[in-house]
């Protein structure tokens, strides 16, 4: 049978919990059938709440044993509380019986408590799938109707109304609004968006209408590869996490073989009568488990991991948190992660008697008719003016452009092509031109019959938020930043001085990257290499940590990393950074915390001479404290 989801969530995260009221329910009523003397009832009470509080614990720990060869601690707890019962009976010292139902309500309780703290961990991961609709609006010769979303081929063509959530990976066909992407890219801000932008599954469209056109399968969208890789992750155990489940086991052999130890020979070498002696061995075995260690590492990394996809950050295991948090050394790429990676005009100087304007709209009237990625930085700039198309329009392959405009003879291009044209380059501009030049700008000239009439330098920009992130990275105790390009020194030194980075590496092939990657790591062990294009996989690949830009990172690129800054926006890098450095520090005081507890607890129990409930509180409590602890890194900052 299937059930909804609603009820399906309610039997896996409080069943647990309504075993333990009714546990603790019957154990108080035989609790006081004791104190009346109704032994009868008391014990009809006591053994019904050892069966509801301890029948998950029992199923899981015999399963496991049977299954798997290997003692759990769940079966640990049972063994101490059915132990704890059959001396009461023996002795015939009831309360002992209540004792070991207070282990089984407590061992409930905190089983119920960590199974509703990791239940909100997987909540904030599950809130991924419901970010998309089931259906799409789909335009069909000229109707629409409405499709599953499984159903959707490329170059489909489909409608979106102001306030819905979009179905489906696609590029604006015709239309303009604004974009909620918070939930997919972590922005606080609406996105503006229009024809020929691509747009994310599971955004929220704000008041414009569009019509979005298919561009790739509807299962691998964004947000689809975001919750296969996240859900990827969580069934993925880091280095640390296996090997405290290696421990654990090896662990609980020792821990029974002690107990029996335990049970057998303190009478003959203390005195100590059989009574005394099975209830501390009994309480040892409780107090020596190891729940919090296991409770130590998984919740602090699926937290981080929860926390890191709604910011934007995709970390495809636990095991790259945790590297994240180790990282001494970074290696950019330039082109697409430290700069745009799209070329746009960055500053226009005109000749005496022109305006920027002037200069804009003359070189756009050629320019609008060439697919070259200067000329649209170009056209893009005097977007917001008013111009018209040249005509008799041509281009020459790497020198430039020439046509007419309002009769006049136009042309743009580098200086040795306008130079064919005019009689003179100006000084002051070309005084201004080899600046530009010297900073890694390439200058596109423009002329009007033989008569120049300015210059504009284009640029691939870097990201305004670059010199920001190089900065917070070095507070956060990162040792080493270098930054690697294939494009010349010049430029590479141009932009690395601007943000703060003064180890560069130009002119470098893929494995000329590859190689420095491994130089790195033998001087810094943990090396994280950010980077967006396929010459970058083989270095990203190599990394101790492979980031890759989301939004501008090739497919290759996007599958070879380990850490995916979906929003394609450098600060999350810092966020990435923090999470892991988090995540690592409360890994240690959880260590340190659990191991510290289970010493403390077995002194005590031959020390002291701590009681059963007194142990299972210590024991347990100390479980429930490491796994709220490793929760904290659910919390956005």
């Amino acid at each position: 049978m299937v059930y909804p989801q609603h009820f399906t969530k309610f039997t896996k995260e409080h069943a647990d919990i309504l075993a333990a009221l009714v546990c603790g329910l019957l154990l108080f009523l035989g609790w006081f059938a004791l104190h009346l003397g109704w032994l009868g009832w008391a014990m009809l009470l006591l053994p019904a709440a050892y069966i509801i509080g301890g029948y998950e614990s029992a199923r899981e720990g015999i399963t496991t044993l049977i299954k798997e060869k290997e003692l759990d601690v769940d079966l640990l707890m049972i063994v101490a509380a059915v132990g704890a019962a059959g001396l009461g009976l023996w002795r015939r010292e009831y309360h002992l019986i209540l004792d070991g139902a207070v282990l089984i309500l407590i061992f409930a309780i905190s089983g119920a408590l960590e199974g509703y703290a990791m239940g909100r961990t997987e909540r904030s991961i599950r809130s991924l799938m419901s970010l998309t609709p089931d259906t799409a609006r789909v335009l069909h010769q000229g109707q629409e109707q409405m499709l599953p979303i499984s159903q959707l081929k490329v170059g489909d063509e489909i409608i979106v109304k102001p306030g819905e959530l979009i179905p489906t990976d696609g590029i604006i066909l015709s239309g303009y609004s604004t974009i909620n992407q918070a939930a997919i890219t972590g922005e606080s801000l609406p996105v503006e968006k229009t024809v020929g932008e691509e747009v994310f599954a599971g955004t929220l469209n704000g008041y414009g209408a569009l019509k979005l056109q298919v561009h790739k399968p509807a299962a691998s969208n964004l947000i689809q590869r975001v919750i296969k890789l996240v859900a990827e992750a969580q069934e993925t155990a880091p280095p640390s996490q296996e090997f405290i489940e290696k421990f654990e086991r090896g662990y609980a052999k020792v821990i029974v073989i002690s107990g029996i130890l335990l049970a057998i020979l303190p009478p003959f070498i203390w005195a100590w009568d059989w009574e005394t002696t099975i209830y501390r061995a009994l309480t040892f075995l409780v107090v020596a488990s190891p729940c919090a260690l296991m409770a130590a590492i998984m919740p602090a990394l699926l937290s981080g991991i929860a926390n890191g996809a709604k910011q934007g950050i995709l970390f495809k295991n636990g095991a790259q948190l945790e590297n994240m948090g180790k990282v001494r050394a970074i290696a950019f790429d330039k082109t697409g992660t430290l700069t745009t990676g799209q070329v746009q005009v960055s500053q226009v100087m005109p000749s005496e008697e022109y305006t920027q304007a002037d200069v804009l709209k003359v070189a756009a009237a050629l320019e609008a008719s060439s697919e070259h990625p200067i000329a649209k930085a170009i056209v893009q700039a005097a977007s917001d003016l008013n111009w018209q198309r040249g005509t008799d329009v041509q281009a020459i392959p790497g020198q430039g452009i020439v046509g007419i405009l309002n009769h006049q003879k136009i042309t743009v291009g580098n200086a040795a092509f306008i130079q064919q044209y005019v009689t003179q380059l100006p000084n002051k501009l070309q005084d201004l031109a080899h600046s530009w030049e010297s900073e890694g700008r390439t200058v596109v000239w423009v002329a009007q019959n033989a008569e120049v009439i300015g210059a504009i330098a284009i640029a691939d920009m870097i990201r305004p938020e670059a010199a920001a992130t190089i900065r917070r990275l070095r507070q956060l105790g990162v040792e080493e930043i270098v930054m690697m390009t294939g494009d010349n020194q010049r430029t590479a030194q141009s932009v690395a001085q601007t943000i703060g980075i003064t180890q560069v590496y130009a002119q470098l092939l893929p494995e000329d990257k590859l190689n420095l990657i491994r130089n790195l790591q033998k001087q810094y062990q943990t090396v994280a290499m950010v980077g967006d294009g396929i010459n970058d996989a083989p270095a990203l690949a190599q990394a101790s940590v492979g980031i890759a830009m989301g939004g501008a990172g090739s497919d290759v690129a996007l599958e070879t990393a380990d850490i995916v800054l979906i929003a394609d926006r450098l600060e999350k890098m810092v966020v990435a950074m923090e999470l892991g450095r988090r995540s690592q520090f409360i890994i240690k005081q959880n260590i340190t915390f659990a191991l510290t507890s289970i010493i403390l607890l077995m002194l005590a129990n031959f020390v002291g001479n701590i009681n059963l409930p007194i142990g299972v509180i210590g024991h347990e409590g100390s479980t429930v404290l490491v796994t709220l602890n490793g929760l904290r890194l659910l919390r956005r900052f």
